[in-house]
């Protein structure tokens, strides 16, 4: 696996909640999948023909070899926590919404673009609040294999 630090991890930078606003964008680094990757994740997780064999995949829905929908999670929520988000106590969900419009393919190199969409702090939890994402897996054609909407817990940074 090969990874970069996204552009909005200058130095292992910690967010707070206070660090956020809509509009700031994060980029992960880079992981390139293989077949085999592929494969192994489907027998242990996922064991359907169109993600553990390549000929039969090709009589399928897919056509070919297609990686998990959860495979593809998967490596997203490697990149956001290596290097695409860098929040100070980790990243926490509470919840949101998966997409894949296109099938991850072996080949495919993924990174991930996330935009604050909200940051809403909360009234009976004074040390947190909640902040929407638009987190988009790419690859290197830039196509969005994956869209997630998360919305996370966010700490705010403790008194000094």
């Amino acid at each position: 696996m090969d990874e970069t630090p996204g552009a909005g991890t200058a130095k292992k930078q910690q967010l707070y909640l206070e660090d956020l606003s809509p509009g700031d964008r994060f980029t992960s680094g880079e992981h390139a999948l293989d077949a085999k990757q592929i494969i192994e994740f489907a027998t242990r997780f996922d064991p359907q023909p169109f993600h553990l064999d390549a000929e039969a995949a090709q009589r399928t829905f897919f056509q070919g070899l297609a990686a998990s929908g959860w495979h593809t999670a998967a490596i997203t929520m490697r990149l956001l926590v290596t290097s695409g988000l860098p929040l100070a106590d980790g990243i926490i969900g509470s919840g949101g919404e998966i997409h894949w419009p296109k099938p991850t393919r072996p080949g495919d190199v993924l990174h991930v673009e996330s935009e604050v969409i909200e940051v809403v702090p909360s009234r009976s939890r004074p040390e947190r609040g909640m902040v929407t994402m638009r987190c988009e897996t790419l690859n290197q054609h830039g196509a969005v294999v994956q869209r997630f909407t998360p919305k996370m817990v966010v700490s705010r940074r403790p008194a000094a």
